[in-house]
């Protein structure tokens, strides 16, 4: 994170790239995943024992990113705050 002055900074620069992988899970009618869903997920697993990550690197991971992950991480997160996952209209949980 050497390039940029803050998290923030950060999180703007590959918010395309989030915001393209939550069109792609969209597209596969998955629509409660967000992009701070992806950020957090990789943030607290795969980039928090990473050092010295490009951006390149991190985009890439964001592109790779397997939907039964982010399912899990973020049905686990959809029941602490009690949200739905709903599914073409219809609630799943």
């Amino acid at each position: 994170m050497n390039e940029f002055k803050s998290i923030e900074e950060l999180y703007n620069r590959i918010k395309p790239a989030l915001y393209s992988k939550v069109q792609e899970f969209k597209r596969n009618h998955i629509s409660y995943i967000k992009e701070e869903d992806i950020w957090n997920y990789l943030s607290t697993t795969s980039w928090k024992r990473a050092e010295s990550l490009s951006l390149a690197e991190m985009v890439h991971e964001i592109m790779s990113l397997k939907l039964s992950d982010m399912q899990t991480y973020v049905h686990d997160i959809l029941v602490k705050e009690d949200r739905e996952i709903t599914r073409n209209g219809e609630t799943l949980l």
